[in-house]
């Protein structure tokens, strides 16, 4: 076998992938047929659940450093500003990250391309596939390397994470149903000035669609996305001078542009691969689901799929899990895709529809609605935690088990474990647990119960005990996240509950670790 994993793709979702497999000890090849890294991307909002993820992978501070905090958005329709979505304040309590970072899709590839080197993992560039040969213990890849010759590699499992145009689903004869938009949109690297409110997205609504404004490093630097004005759709070339107007008349005639260093055109589609999985072939990012770009998602979701395979594939290659597990993958992200490409889809039109009665809609009750709604508190909420991608959950995953008795509100199995900040140590400081949970490992939480004892699941070093102590303010904070007492939660390594319950039963954890996870206990 020439590696564990091949990884065809080398943007954010099979970077992700090498990383989260290359911490872990597996080998990997990962291949691109670029001859090198995006220099010019659209993709740019990073999310918080992928912030809490670049967390664990040790990059949070590149990201943070590199990227421009979104505290809030602003939705503008007709000249005046609508409603006002203050992300810091409804996200504060849920995540470490109670924002959205601006962060192109070229930084994040370099942030996560320099991670690679502490694996001793490179891109292979210039290299295609071009071949997939499927059998029952190994896959064969004709690659296409530099200088034009051709080479067979074997690998156990074969994540395609190259795009659109993914060979890996070409070559399994997966489908990929759907269709592309009629518009056509821009994007443009800008220094200007206007009525944005600084540091925030800026949504401005029109009859004939809408620009996005996002703030990037830099003075006066902004990101500007938005639809190409009817009269110019069926220009081969268009520039940024020519859409200028369309920015004015719905901006502002105040917008003073500076420079424009970069401007591109372009079409998307809403697609959705038919299935996620063939045999040994896996699909992930915009290979498997590509979709509009309301809520910017797209990325963050690849990103997720990564993650979510990641830990599934290192247990498996190594012997640890059976095989049966990767089918969990499927299970868990197809339903996640799909919800997320109906829901933008839908908005995406009604936000794009060049119908009279749309642009109304969209420019008059969309914008009070919205209006409305973001002033209340729960609705802000409820709003981030969707963005964010914070409220993803798999309850209905094969991998959840939530046993009987937990309270209703309780966080429940296949949900992400809530955030929370709590005294580790009877008389000690409040720290982070977030921080604390070991993301290579399973990790139980115990509260207001002893703790099994050592080795009791028979896991080994895939565990990490976590007991909680009482403590007046561990009551406050569990009571904050509806974490009842007592309770035990069994924490996946990707930050979902796997099993939960009140009371913990040895046998009953280790009869889920050996049905459900698929582990080999005894041998971890």
């Amino acid at each position: 076998m020439d590696t564990d994993i091949l990884i065809v793709g080398a943007g954010p979702t099979g970077l992700m992938l090498a990383n989260q497999l290359g911490r872990r000890g597996v080998r990997v090849l990962i291949i691109d047929r670029h001859s090198g890294p995006s220099l010019q991307t659209r993709a740019l909002g990073v999310q918080a659940r992928t912030l809490e993820i670049y967390s664990k992978l040790g990059i949070i501070d590149r990201a943070l450093e590199l990227g421009k905090r979104g505290t809030g958005a602003n939705i503008w329709a007709e000249g005046r500003k609508m409603a006002h979505v203050p992300l810091g304040e409804a996200g504060q309590s849920v995540t470490p990250y109670p924002f959205i970072l601006i962060l192109g899709q070229d930084d994040n590839e370099r942030i996560m391309g320099d991670k690679l080197r502490d694996w001793g993992i490179s891109v292979q560039w210039n290299t295609e596939l071009v071949g997939l040969e499927q059998e029952s213990r190994n896959v064969t890849a004709a690659l296409k390397l530099p200088d034009g010759t051709a080479r067979k590699i074997t690998a156990a499992w074969v994540a395609g994470c190259d795009g659109a145009r993914s060979a890996v689903r070409e070559l399994c004869g997966i489908t990929f149903p759907g269709a592309p938009y009629e518009h056509v949109f821009f994007v443009a690297d800008t220094v200007v000035t206007g009525t944005m409110v600084p540091d925030e997205v800026n949504v401005y609504l029109w009859r004939s669609g809408f620009h996005l404004f996002f703030p990037m490093r830099g003075e006066d630097h902004w990101r500007i996305v938005g639809i190409v004005p009817p009269t110019l759709r069926d220009k081969d070339e268009v520039t940024f001078e020519q859409v200028i107007p369309s920015l004015r008349g719905e901006a502002g005639a105040g917008l003073s542009f500076k420079t424009c260093t970069w401007f591109s055109t372009y079409r998307i589609s809403h697609r959705s691969a038919s299935r996620f999985r063939d045999r040994r072939c896996f699909l992930l990012g915009d290979a498997a689901h590509i979709h509009s770009p309301v809520g910017a998602q797209g990325m963050n979701t690849g990103l997720q799929d990564a993650y979510n395979l990641g830990w599934k594939l290192a247990l498996v290659v190594s012997g640890q899990a059976d095989a049966a597990l990767l089918d969990s993958y499927e299970n868990e992200r197809v339903p996640v895709a799909r919800r997320l490409l109906n829901t933008t889809d839908r908005a995406f039109r009604l936000v794009v529809s060049d119908s009279a009665l749309a642009g109304l809609l969209r420019t008059q009750v969309l914008a009070r609605i919205a209006a409305f709604a973001m002033s209340r508190e729960r609705i802000q909420r409820a709003a981030f935690r969707v963005v964010s991608q914070i409220g993803i959950h798999y309850r209905k995953s094969p991998l959840s088990k939530s046993l009987e008795g937990l309270p209703a509100g309780a966080p429940r199995a296949g949900d992400r474990f809530p955030w929370l900040r709590l005294k580790l140590q009877a008389s000690g400081p409040v720290e982070d647990l977030f921080q604390k949970l070991d993301d290579t490992r399973l990790n139980l939480i115990v509260m207001g119960q002893p703790s099994p004892a050592e080795g009791a699941l028979a896991l080994g070093d895939l565990l990490r005990i976590h007991a909680i102590p009482v403590d007046a303010f561990n009551e406050t904070e569990l009571a904050r996240a509806q974490v009842p007492r007592p309770s035990f939660y069994l924490v996946r390594p990707d930050g979902h509950i796997g099993l939960c319950g009140v009371h913990l039963d040895a046998a009953a954890a280790t009869r889920y670790v050996s049905e459900h996870l698929r582990l080999e206990v005894g041998s971890a």
